[in-house]
């Protein structure tokens, strides 16, 4: 324990304080058990060891942060260590890479139900699964979704600001009085390429001359280590992954073709499906379907986009589509809180009720015009009127 507790020390001294997530204000950290998901890379420890740098300054004997990946794990069980720091006196574990740990999620209950006394903290791939019939976690944690960041976030990070997320409905409807009060502080469009490009991971931080390299790691990662333990893809069809990822990069938004594209990878087609959900479910690609009530776990998506556009920069570099770019922002920053499905009158519909469609600066309401409730998402659009809203607006929902 002593060494866990050495290297803990040293991650905490080297921990920056500045640049906080605005999640950490809506986590109630005072839970006894606490779920924090999202995909790789996008800043679960950093997020974790702030806060318990800003929080425990004072008191780090109270406070024990492991990663589960950690080779002490090999020889030594989670039970042991929570037991060991719980006599010192701990109150507070903060548990890094949970899915990396055989049975995390029954220690997990059984830690809960054994030490009432003490907080847990957990993160885990976006991947992860709390609804295990041996140890259902739903009823006992807290459950956290962290997204990459936000162009709001990414502007506070690069100009000290402290613009505040603005609800989707505000926006809308007071998004001419929004923006004068954001461009009387800065110039979004300084900063929105920078975003599109190499903003979303928060690891921009630590070097722009890595980044792409760090990203395609990411997603390497995510392919060759998180699906085979935690959706137990054979690590034989991983080049098939790659190979779809590719075609889905290519023609984003893809429009599914399911019996030729099963022909040209040659994979059946129910594998496909499969294959296309565990994409989506870590956050590479986005599944974009039909607004019906209830969608199968093999149900054909209507679109495919990457998940955000610093993937297809990744991928497709100065080729990127300027009208693929836009719609794919415009989905990543609206997913986080809001039920976005196909439409065929505009690109996108929102909470099964408002349409938007999304544009250049003239984009006209032709194609929405008979949507009650259309909006037009304008990029090159400093200032909107009317229903037609700045595209780069929509990146203060988080």
């Amino acid at each position: 324990m002593e060494r866990l507790i050495e290297q803990f020390r040293r991650k905490i001294a080297l921990t920056q304080g500045g640049s906080i997530r605005s999640i950490d204000k809506e986590i109630a950290w005072e839970a006894r058990l606490i779920g924090i998901r999202g995909a790789r890379g996008v800043g679960k420890t950093t997020l974790l060891l702030q806060h318990i740098k800003n929080t425990f300054a004072d008191d780090l004997q109270s406070v024990l942060y492991a990663s589960l990946d950690n080779l002490w794990f090999s020889e030594h069980s989670l039970i042991d260590l929570a037991d060991e720091f719980h006599k010192r006196g701990g109150a507070w574990l903060f548990l890094d890479e949970v899915h990396k740990y055989p049975g995390w999620a029954q220690t997990l209950k059984n830690l809960y139900d054994d030490y009432p006394d003490l907080r847990i903290v957990f993160t885990g791939s976006s991947l992860l699964e709390i609804l295990d019939a041996r140890a259902d976690l739903s009823r006992r944690a807290l459950m956290y979704e962290l997204q990459g960041l936000s162009f709001r976030e990414f502007l506070n990070f690069q100009t000290g600001s402290t613009f505040a997320p603005i609800p989707l409905e505000d926006l809308l409807k007071r998004h001419e009085t929004i923006a004068v009060d954001i461009l009387a502080q800065i110039k979004p469009f300084k900063y929105f390429s920078a975003y599109l490009q190499t903003g979303y991971y928060p690891y921009y931080l630590e070097g722009q001359e890595t980044y792409y390299q760090r990203l395609e790691e990411t997603v390497m990662m995510i392919l060759e280590l998180e699906l085979p333990l935690l959706r137990h893809l054979d690590i034989s069809y991983v080049p098939k992954l790659k190979q779809l990822l590719g075609i889905v990069a290519e023609s984003s938004p893809f429009i599914p073709n399911i019996s030729k594209l099963s022909e040209r990878i040659l994979i059946h087609r129910q594998t496909l499906l499969s294959y296309l959900q565990y994409l989506s479910e870590s956050k590479l690609t986005h599944s974009l379907f039909r607004n019906s009530q209830g969608i199968g776990a093999l149900q054909k998506p209507d679109k495919l986009y990457l998940d955000n556009t610093n993937l297809s920069y990744l991928f497709r570099g100065d080729k990127v589509d300027i009208g693929t770019s836009r719609e794919t922002f415009l989905l990543n920053q609206l997913a986080k809180d809001h039920r976005v499905t196909y439409t065929e009158a505009g690109d996108f519909l929102v909470d099964g009720s408002t349409t938007i469609e999304v544009g250049g600066k003239n984009k006209t309401r032709r194609q929405i015009k008979d949507s009650a409730e259309g909006y037009i998402a304008a990029d090159n659009l400093e200032y909107g009127f009317g229903r037609k809203v700045p595209l780069w607006l929509f990146g203060f929902l988080y």
